[in-house]
């Protein structure tokens, strides 16, 4: 990453949760002064009173509110009081980006909406965060958003309850598609000087993600439901094994190509000419039986056998890791950032994943 090549941009952030704030801290790991406004009267943002069981009660903020609000700049407004709203005006004419995630009316309200604000700062950027679009009253939360859009239809295992994912998938999904709109008008900007209001319903995120499964019904008629780790479309893919040695792992053969590969290494060349199995769509069709031949012979070796066999043959392989496991993989290390707070400091995981190379 070039660090720091946003560092005569500020971002003000009226957002709270994840969804906006995943934003501004994209923003702030880039070098961006982000100012994020949080309201004294609820002692700011919600997320800071979201603490584990394990969590020091006395610390005053949770480890989720750290996720996304690393290197940012506090200010706490009331922004219905008129000496915290002008605080809030008079930092705008050197503001370049401002975030927010109002409830419908509630920006109008408040006097912070874009017709009024664009007033004051002609070439503000004015992005915002919405649960089922500009229009809609309701209010969103992550798992109301998984619900709708049929993500936890699809998720959970086979025969099982359906089921969320562990973290707020479609609010980190409407984060991501307000910073490439963001980054689009920045370029409008640098070109045309004018600013301009972008933006994202976390359900337009969240139908924008369905990708293949959207396809497999809209083309396929085929209605997805929970499979566990499966993948509806390819096999053996996502079925879970265990070693000899008790640890769990699975493969993602996506090619006949790895398929033969795979045979090879459990010395049975000739499954890979079998007509259950002769190609992926007879695999998938067949996934059963083919579970049951590769599980016996896997369930009798060790992990670490199985991984070098994999490795020398290219057969995609993945170990499942618990969070202690996945960081202490060097590669898990290298998103690791650290920032000081106060007498301490605390360990982040960074928002950006990808290198500039020179």
């Amino acid at each position: 990453m070039q660090e720091n090549v946003f560092n005569n941009l500020r971002v003000i952030e009226l957002a709270g949760v994840l969804a906006g704030p995943s934003v501004g801290y994209f923003f702030a790991e880039l070098g961006a002064e982000v100012i994020k406004i949080e309201n004294p009267k609820t002692k700011g943002d919600v997320t800071r009173s979201w603490k584990l069981k394990t969590e020091d009660p006395a610390q005053p903020d949770s480890a989720y509110y750290w996720s996304v609000n690393a290197f940012k700049k506090t200010l706490f407004l009331d922004l219905s009081l008129e000496n915290d709203k002008k605080r809030l005006y008079e930092l705008l004419p050197s503001t370049d980006i401002l975030i927010s995630n109002f409830k419908k009316g509630d920006d109008k309200k408040l006097g912070v909406d874009y017709a009024t604000l664009s007033k004051l700062c002609p070439e503000l950027i004015y992005a915002s965060i919405n649960g089922f679009g500009s229009e809609s009253p309701r209010s969103a939360y992550d798992l109301i958003l998984q619900a709708e859009s049929g993500f936890m239809a699809m998720n959970g295992a086979k025969e099982g309850e359906v089921l969320k994912m562990p973290v707020a998938l479609i609010d980190l999904l409407a984060g991501h598609q307000l910073k490439e709109a963001i980054l689009i008008a920045l370029i409008n900007k640098l070109k045309s000087g004018k600013g301009a209001h972008v933006s994202v319903s976390l359900f337009d995120s969240a139908i924008a993600s369905l990708a293949n499964q959207a396809t497999n019904w809209l083309q396929a008629a085929h209605l997805p439901k929970p499979l566990g780790s499966l993948h509806p479309n390819i096999a053996p893919y996502g079925e879970i094994f265990e070693s000899k040695d008790h640890h769990l792992f699975t493969f993602a053969i996506g090619s006949n190509t790895q398929f033969q590969a795979l045979c090879e290494l459990i010395q049975y060349r000739e499954l890979a000419a079998d007509k259950r199995f002769v190609n992926n769509p007879s695999r998938v069709r067949n996934r059963t039986e083919l579970y049951s031949i590769l599980y016996n012979y896997f369930h009798a070796l060790p992990f670490e056998q199985v991984y070098a066999l994999c490795a020398e043959r290219n057969i995609p392989i993945g170990k499942i890791r618990n969070l202690k496991e996945v960081f202490e993989l060097p590669e898990a290390k290298n998103m690791l950032r650290r920032f000081d707070l106060g007498k301490e400091s605390k360990t982040v995981v960074s928002s950006i994943a990808f290198r500039f190379h020179t």
